[in-house]
């Protein structure tokens, strides 16, 4: 097992010697068995080959447009949001032994999301009709959440959302974790063994935002004599990530935050546990705070 700190627990932008990949969280460098993830960036008419191998696969476009085209099918102008600050998202799952190549209608910034696979499920394009928004939490705890790959979405490990955080505001509050796969007497899951990477994305380039992120004596590190307790401050493209224990965010005022939080582990599923001591801050939210939705929803359900 390894021990995490605030030294690699955050990775930030340009770690990789490629012009186009603006950051990367391989499995290797995190420690886990499942999660890659990548953000890219393409100048117009730029391309990208890749071939999935035995993972499936998630576009997710964080500003411009792309289109792909692949043995799977081809797909065009995907995304029409400038930044991840004005609008809903377009993504693009992909099973294993896809071959693609994306090619950048506009310049464009996307998220490439993986894990392994074993099983085989449809090729999917995923517009904002199909984004179901939800305002979560309360008081300075609220937040909007984007459930881009949700649990129930027709593929095997994959759930990918992103959530806005105003200035002020807290998020993943009060604090969750998902690190043990449990079920119930029913055989429902009531918490997965979850691998998760928060991208950060600021409103203003001179931003950033704080995580916590600690382990409960429960969690497999903390029982093995490693436990987290790390304070991180991400700036704008940093990758944290979330290998075990609770990992809430704070949002500076003046400051939106944006995550995009991609998870793989033992179930399609965003099953958790939160940390009792703090449960009880639900039971006296007042309101909503009205700054939610962060901008015009276009499209609903």
């Amino acid at each position: 097992m390894r021990q995490y700190d605030a030294s690699n627990l955050i990775v930030h932008s340009g770690n990789v010697h490629d012009a186009n990949v603006i950051v990367e969280v391989t499995a290797e460098m995190a420690g886990w068995d499942y999660l890659h993830f990548q953000v890219q960036h393409l100048s117009a008419r730029g391309t990208w080959t890749f071939a999935t191998g035995e993972r499936e696969l998630a576009l997710v476009v964080l500003g411009g447009r792309i289109q792909v085209e692949s043995n799977r099918g081809q797909w065009s102008h995907i995304g029409e949001r400038e930044s991840v600050f004005t609008g809903l998202p377009h993504a693009l799952y992909l099973p294993r032994q896809t071959t693609l190549n994306v090619r950048a209608e506009t310049e464009c910034e996307y998220a490439v999301i993986s894990a392994p696979a074993d099983q085989d499920f449809a090729p999917r394009l995923i517009t904002p009709h199909d984004i179901a928004t939800e305002i979560r939490g309360g008081d300075n705890a609220t937040r909007q959440i984007n459930n881009i790959i949700p649990p129930g979405f027709s593929c095997q490990r994959l759930v990918v959302v992103e959530v806005y955080t105003p200035g002020g505001n807290w998020s993943s509050y009060p604090p969750h974790k998902h690190d043990i796969h449990k079920t119930d007497i029913h055989g429902q899951v009531v918490e997965a063994d979850l691998e998760e990477v928060y991208f950060y994305k600021l409103s203003r380039p001179e931003g950033y935002a704080y995580q916590r992120i600690y382990t409960d004596p429960e969690s497999p590190l903390h029982q093995a004599g490693f436990p987290i307790d790390a304070l991180l401050m991400a700036r704008d493209n940093d990758a944290v990530l979330v290998p075990e224990g609770y990992h809430p965010v704070a949002s500076p005022p003046g400051y939106t935050t944006y995550y995009l939080n991609a998870l793989a582990g033992s179930a399609q599923s965003l099953a958790n546990s939160e940390d009792p001591r703090y449960v009880w801050v639900k039971e006296h939210y007042k309101g909503l705070d009205e700054r939610i939705p962060l901008y015009e929803i276009k499209h609903r359900l």
